[in-house]
């Protein structure tokens, strides 16, 4: 897997509820560190969070931030 640049951030806005998500969804929801709906996080643009990013791909709205 090629490597991403360290100096890339990731804006991630959760868009739609968890009410209706399996317990997994909910707990990576809450390790990424969303609050509330349409709050928005910055994160690394490493393997890690786009694997969370994958998990959870029907909840939220990605953007990349350049550095």
């Amino acid at each position: 897997m090629a490597q991403k640049d360290s100096g890339k951030k990731l804006r991630i806005t959760l868009v739609k509820s968890t009410i209706g998500a399996v317990p997994k969804q909910r707990a990576t929801v809450e390790s990424m560190g969303f609050h509330k709906l349409n709050s928005s996080v910055e994160l690394p643009d490493n393997s890690a969070t786009r694997g969370q990013i994958q998990q959870i791909r029907h909840l939220v709205k990605v953007e990349e931030i350049g550095a």
